[in-house]
């Protein structure tokens, strides 16, 4: 007992003990992805599908009027670079909550939880690696849709980038909150036609929200507008043509604490939906 008192190391000061959890889990969760190149070229091969197809189908169909925050008629595949931003943060963040679920039912959560270090630092090194992996298939993809002819101002890229990382950190915040509640791998498809799908397409990613309101579909268009994942489009949307969305950050920032909230107490023993369901 006197030696352990008298060595330093024996109870490391909380910030390297926070530097070590941080690295063995974001560590972790980049190493297994860069490990695995054909994981990134999967979560681009979606995106770009929408890229080139839809880019060259619709050319001519979705007419994108002069409309905040453009002053003047742009390319349709222009439109949809932020849209695809999106959809690849909303699809990582919810492949993030399907790696806490595959953890959870190979144990390895259990042993995550049960470290000495408090749940809320656990939840939140999760949410900056599944931050991290989205941002680094974003830069990614910005570069493929510049290859594609898709430029945007240098200093409007630097601007965007916090942006980005909000977005990123709130939809990985989300997927935190739907690993609470899928039970299992196979739950996961429900997941996907549920959540993720019409997030995606209940939003402007594809197409003006003007175009639901212009067709009639009003409750489809108040859909839209309530809907987070409209925000965060939307405020990358702005911040890569130099401008700024007041809501569209709001959203981003206080959805982004609410859903972490929400998380950890749903991770909580004492009280939260782990317990509720015996997983705590």
């Amino acid at each position: 007992m006197q030696s352990q008192a008298l060595n330093p190391m024996a109870h490391p000061p909380l910030t390297l003990h926070l530097w070590r959890a941080l690295r063995a889990v974001v560590g972790r969760e980049l190493h297994k992805f860069l490990r695995q190149p054909a994981r990134l070229a999967s979560a681009l091969v979606r995106p770009l599908l929408w890229f080139v197809v839809f880019a060259a189908g619709f050319h001519n169909v979705f007419g994108v009027a002069i409309i905040p925050p453009y002053e003047t008629y742009i390319e349709y595949k222009v439109y949809m670079v932020p849209g695809l931003l999106g959809m690849i943060a909303l699809f990582n963040g919810m492949q993030s909550s399907l790696s806490l679920v595959y953890d959870r039912e190979m144990g390895i959560m259990r042993l995550l939880l049960t470290a000495p270090l408090a749940r809320g630092w656990l939840l939140g090194f999760k949410l900056l690696a599944g931050t991290a992996l989205s941002v680094l298939q974003i830069v990614v993809f910005l570069a493929i849709s510049w290859a594609f002819g898709v430029t945007f101002e240098p200093l409007h890229l630097l601007a965007a980038a916090p942006v980005m990382v909000l977005a990123a950190a709130m939809l990985a915040a989300l997927g935190l909150v739907l690993s609470v509640y899928v039970r299992q791998l196979e739950n996961f498809a429900g997941t996907m036609n549920f959540v993720i799908f019409p997030m995606f397409f209940i939003s402007p990613a594809l197409y003006p929200l003007w175009k639901l309101e212009e067709a009639g579909a009003l409750w489809l268009h108040t859909l839209a507008s309530y809907n987070p994942f409209t925000h965060a489009v939307e405020a990358m949307r702005f911040a890569l043509h130099g401008q700024w969305h007041g809501m569209g950050l709001a959203v981003l920032v206080g959805g982004g604490l609410v859903c972490f909230a929400l998380a950890l107490r749903g991770y909580d023993p004492q009280r939260g939906w782990i317990r509720q369901r015996g997983a705590g």
